[in-house]
């Protein structure tokens, strides 16, 4: 019996995968992450993943400070926060939250502050739904491990 609950914990966990390469919110970036995770570092993906979210976080945060100063004009500032938020999200395989900064950067290079209000919103809508995919798919993962009956050290 336990071997089931593991095999549908797998296969639910391949099908939301599935879902977010072919939705386009993953690439190959990610596959490569996995790959890098081993039994001495199990929480690895989990780990990273975490990291990219707090630093986004922080990174969203000063870019929706510095669209809601009404004297801002320093569109440069903006351009370096966002490349930040394209390479991180490079990194991690976060494609479709990559494609909206580069979309979002553009607005900011044309100093265009109802674009980059615009880019800001699709760009924190898409973070936020990769955030919820990657609950989801960590909480499955969680649950696959403990049906397997595997423990990590502490």
């Amino acid at each position: 019996m336990l071997g089931l609950g593991v095999d549908r914990l797998q296969a639910d966990i391949n099908r939301l995968l599935t879902s977010l390469f072919h939705q386009g919110v993953l690439d190959e970036q990610f596959l490569q992450l996995q790959q890098l995770q081993d039994e001495t570092s199990p929480t690895f993906v989990y780990d990273v993943i975490n990291i990219y979210f707090d630093e986004s976080e922080k990174l969203l945060r000063s870019l929706r400070l510095l669209l809601m100063d009404r004297e801002f004009s320093d569109y440069k500032k903006i351009g370096l926060h966002l490349n930040q938020l394209v390479g991180s999200s490079s990194s991690i395989g976060a494609r479709r939250v990559r494609n909206v900064c580069v979309a979002f950067r553009s607005a900011s290079e044309l100093n265009n502050r109802p674009g980059c209000l615009r880019g800001l919103e699709i760009v924190e809508h898409e973070y936020h739904y990769l955030k919820n995919m990657m609950h989801e798919l960590f909480q499955l993962e969680q649950q696959r491990l403990l049906a397997a009956g595997v423990r990590y050290p502490m």
